[in-house]
């Protein structure tokens, strides 16, 4: 349970923050906020804890000029990972998801950027990840919906014929996104990583950014 020590979610204006920094020093590839709180969310729910000198490298690229606005950016980040760890904690997560223009004007979700980060936390531990995928078949089948939107959203190719997601099983994945992240909370706490012997039997597990393929 969460007690009042647990630190609180940013606040919009704190959000809106951070989203301003990644996007000033955006470039090629770079995380925006929505993929920084997809790479959080895997590391949190994965099979290792992750320090953050190994993910601060996939956030920040830039030297910071000014110390105080260094401060305050690595603040605001061990913060937004707190309260993934938090939500998580209390089954209250909520993706932050792209937003796009949609018709007439409404709001249209994308999945895209937090994808991205999940798939590049997943890269950070992948010889956990692939290991098991090549020998759980029930560890895919709870990945499915981020599955299918990362192969939707272009964020990796797939070779198994997926056929494109249509509007609603695309916002359906989306709302399953929660029930998938605590589901793989569970599964990494009820089977933690062991050593793997592979045999030739053993089914190639699933790329996901080194060829950026799914079988």
């Amino acid at each position: 349970m969460i007690d009042a020590d647990w630190p609180a979610s940013l606040d919009e204006d704190e959000l809106a923050e951070l989203d301003t920094y990644l996007r000033e020093h955006a470039g090629e590839d770079r995380l925006l906020l929505d993929g920084v709180h997809g790479l959080l969310t895997v590391l949190a729910i994965g099979p290792r804890p992750a320090k953050p000198e190994e993910w601060l490298s996939e956030v920040l690229h830039d030297t910071f000029i000014d110390p105080e606005q260094g401060e305050r950016v690595l603040t605001l980040l061990a913060r937004l990972n707190d309260s993934v760890i938090a939500e998580i904690e209390t089954g209250s997560y909520e993706p932050i998801l792209g937003e796009l223009d949609g018709d007439a004007g409404s709001p249209a979700f994308s999945a895209r950027g937090w994808c991205d980060g999940f798939s590049r936390g997943i890269d950070l531990r992948a010889s956990d990840w692939e290991s098991r995928l090549g020998h759980d078949p029930d560890l895919m089948q709870i990945l499915g919906p981020i599955v299918a939107l990362s192969i939707d959203d272009g964020v990796f190719d797939s070779d198994a014929g997926f056929a494109p997601l249509g509007d609603e099983e695309y916002d359906e994945c989306l709302a399953r996104i929660p029930e998938a992240v605590g589901a793989l909370a569970a599964y990494w706490q009820e089977h933690p990583p062991q050593p793997v012997e592979r045999g030739p039997e053993n089914v190639a597990p699933p790329r996901w950014r080194g060829g950026r393929s799914v079988h």
